[in-house]
């Protein structure tokens, strides 16, 4: 099935931490053509790194159908871990290059689930950085945590 250029779906995702554990939020944005939606969400006990990855899954999951996607991330952990880590984690059992279990096991087996319907190109970009977008999906997982939902 070949694509269009305008059926590439544009995902920007962020977490945030009040205190690391402590109150979480993500935040996204999709962008389909001239379309955008802002998706946020909160933890009352969550880790960065949690937000992080609860940021993609969230992307992905409300995608209603398969669809080509770029997705930015500032977190070099979501990144690396789904493109390069994760192989190598399910090969050993769920263990880390150090023979530990993998932190995060249950968010990085429901993000590989989320990635397979799509074509996903896995973009980072430097945090606080004057990116807007990024800046944006932060400015939503930051507000996530002042309103508590």
């Amino acid at each position: 099935m070949t694509q269009t250029m305008h059926s590439v779906v544009y995902a920007f995702t962020d977490g945030a931490c009040r205190g690391n554990p402590g109150k979480g939020g993500w935040g996204v944005l999709l962008r389909f053509g001239e379309h955008e939606k802002e998706l946020k969400g909160y933890q009352a006990e969550a880790t960065n790194n949690q937000m992080e990855l609860m940021a993609a899954i969230q992307a992905l999951e409300a995608l209603k159908r398969p669809c080509q996607v770029i997705l930015t991330t500032d977190s070099q952990y979501v990144r690396q871990g789904i493109t390069e880590w994760i192989s190598g984690w399910k090969r050993k059992g769920w263990r880390n290059a150090k023979g530990e279990a993998v932190k995060n096991k249950e968010l990085w087996q429901r993000l590989e689930q989320a990635t397979l319907s799509h074509e996903i190109d896995w973009r980072w970009v430097k945090g606080h950085s004057g990116h807007a977008e990024n800046e944006r999906v932060d400015q939503l997982a930051n507000q996530a945590i002042e309103e508590g939902i």
